[in-house]
């Protein structure tokens, strides 16, 4: 019997997550929550572009939470602790891409305590922070002994993430460098970042220091810069690098980088992809040392990323993945380093 899904928010991430599960042979879509009142009522299909599915979108928690099924994938904007705990109080497990990776000794007794009344799991996963800052790091560490420094880098053009209240509201694109300096983004995306982290010191066993480095740098434009938020114009941010490192007596074991560009012209430090352009990068430091590259998570172009970004689906996908695992995993906070690993499956004409 398949399982039963929700899905939370139709989104970009939202969306891919809704064609992964009907694309999916063990799951089955049941049920859809929308933040906005004029989705509600409506056909999932409607709202994903495409034909009716036979599940109708609601924003009434209370109604989802009354729902037979088995599993969440929640991918609001920004996470809800107590919705999230009230869905997996009620029998609910969920999978997420904003957080709940590795608890490392965070106070989740909010979240633990859910789990226990619901018999429950949650799973924090996606692509960085997920799957490059955490579970493959660790697999290819594995052929790498005495370990001093790992790396997880991306490099993105963010011209091509349609998602302009993210990236104008959350990301601060478009702001002035003055409102970045004052911005809580370095907080809120080293939360998951600090997560991914502490998961590969504590797997691969470097003592670290009690904070993590923070560094927070911005490139503005020097002409107009198109974007998803209109236009940017001169001395606004269109570049920003984001870095964490954790650090063991002060020498840095771990580094977590962003690149997130408005393309590579333009800019104010003149920074650059570089001839390699948009990656994912992974870098093991040991005996012997090892370096792998990620292609094809980002749009071949800026048109492209707009009508279906590729790393937008493997975030969304890497979640839908993860379900059948997380469903018949003890209750709790589970991340990769207590679940076994999971995969895609094949197309549906190969199977």
């Amino acid at each position: 019997m398949a399982l039963r899904i929700i899905q939370w928010a139709t989104g970009g991430v939202g969306q891919a997550a809704i064609a992964g599960v009907v694309a999916h042979p063990e799951l089955e879509l049941v049920g859809c929550w929308v933040h906005s009142a004029a989705k509600a009522g409506r056909d999932v299909g409607e709202l994903c572009d495409g034909p009716p599915m036979g599940v109708v979108a609601t924003n009434d928690l209370d109604e989802l939470i009354a729902l037979d099924a088995d599993c969440v994938i929640y991918s609001p904007i920004m996470a809800d602790p107590r919705v999230v705990a009230r869905l997996l109080a009620s029998g609910k497990n969920v999978v997420t891409p904003l957080g709940w990776f590795f608890p490392g000794g965070r106070d989740e007794s909010l979240i633990e305590a859910a789990c226990t009344t619901g018999r429950t799991s949650i799973h924090g996963t996606g692509i960085h922070p997920g799957g490059i800052t955490e579970r493959f790091p660790l697999a290819v560490s594995a052929l790498s002994q005495a370990i001093t420094h790992v790396r997880a880098e991306e490099f993105s053009d963010i011209r091509s993430y349609g998602a302009p209240a993210v990236v104008g509201d959350i990301m601060l694109f478009g702001k002035t460098p003055e409102e970045a300096a004052a911005s809580v983004m370095p907080a809120i995306l080293g939360d998951g970042f600090g997560q991914s982290i502490a998961m590969m010191a504590h797997a691969l066993g470097f003592d670290l220091d009690d904070d993590v480095v923070v560094t927070h740098e911005v490139a503005v434009a020097t002409a107009p810069i198109g974007s998803p938020i209109g236009t940017i114009g001169p001395g606004r941010i269109a570049a920003q690098k984001f870095c964490w490192q954790g650090r063991v007596r002060g020498q840095s074991v771990i580094t977590v980088r962003t690149n997130w560009y408005m393309g590579d012209d333009h800019l104010d430090p003149a920074w650059t992809f570089g001839p390699e352009g948009e990656r994912f990068e992974i870098e093991v430091t040991g005996d012997p040392s090892t370096q792998v590259t990620f292609r094809g998570l980002h749009p071949a172009s800026v048109a492209a990323g707009l009508r279906r970004n590729p790393g937008v689906v493997a975030t969304a996908t890497h979640c839908v993945s993860a379900v059948p695992a997380v469903v018949a995993a003890e209750p709790g906070i589970r991340s990769y380093l207590e679940l076994p690993p999971y995969s895609g499956r094949a197309a549906s004409q190969l199977r």
